[in-house]
């Protein structure tokens, strides 16, 4: 007699960012299956949590549905954390270069990658964060600069965008944040 086996976990991830589901995709499935809906979600002001929790649940009432959404952050130690959850504003103004910029002033150059995952199981539910951090250096561009700030991230002698995608979803903030979350499915898999 053949034993059942449990159904996949499956999450609509809502992100415009073609890298981001890529990403997702190489570091869940096949455990989780992964599906995909671009929304143009207003984003708060605040911390990284509170800009998380809004945009998830602003997500799960728009689809009426389990959405699991994703902020990063990138945060320059010597700036008390700045830019943190607004990186992708001051990468649309300044650049890379700009950045490496912010950070002309002070020896200290390092920082943290944060990634930030909130996963509701449907409109009026409370989202659950799953954050994931490495820490690294930032330094001037090195790589393909295809992937927001991959270029000026270092982390053990290489930037994100110098990595093989396949180590980088080994090391990265969004994979630390990831393995948390598929934690937390196993688990309520088997509760």
């Amino acid at each position: 007699m053949a034993t059942p086996t449990a159904a996949r976990q499956t999450v609509n991830f809502i992100t415009g960012n073609a890298n981001k589901l890529v990403e997702v995709k190489a570091i869940l499935e096949p455990a989780i299956q992964v599906e995909n809906q671009a929304l143009d979600l207003l984003e708060i002001q605040g911390t990284l949590e509170e800009v998380t929790i809004d945009k998830c649940r602003r997500a799960a009432d728009l689809t009426q549905g389990p959405v699991l959404v994703e902020d990063t952050c990138l945060c320059f130690n010597a700036l008390n954390g700045l830019p943190g959850p607004y990186i992708k504003w001051f990468m649309k103004s300044i650049g890379h270069y700009g950045l490496n910029k912010l950070l002309a002033a002070y020896e200290d150059k390092s920082a943290k990658a944060v990634c930030t995952f909130a996963y509701s199981p449907g409109p009026g539910h409370e989202p659950i964060l799953f954050q994931g951090i490495t820490d690294g250096e930032i330094v001037p561009p090195r790589g393909p600069g295809n992937f927001g700030w991959d270029p000026i991230f270092e982390y053990e002698g290489q930037t994100y965008a110098e990595m093989d995608k396949a180590e980088k979803n080994k090391i990265s903030h969004r994979y630390r944040a990831l393995e948390k979350l598929q934690a937390w499915f196993a688990k309520e898999m088997t509760s």
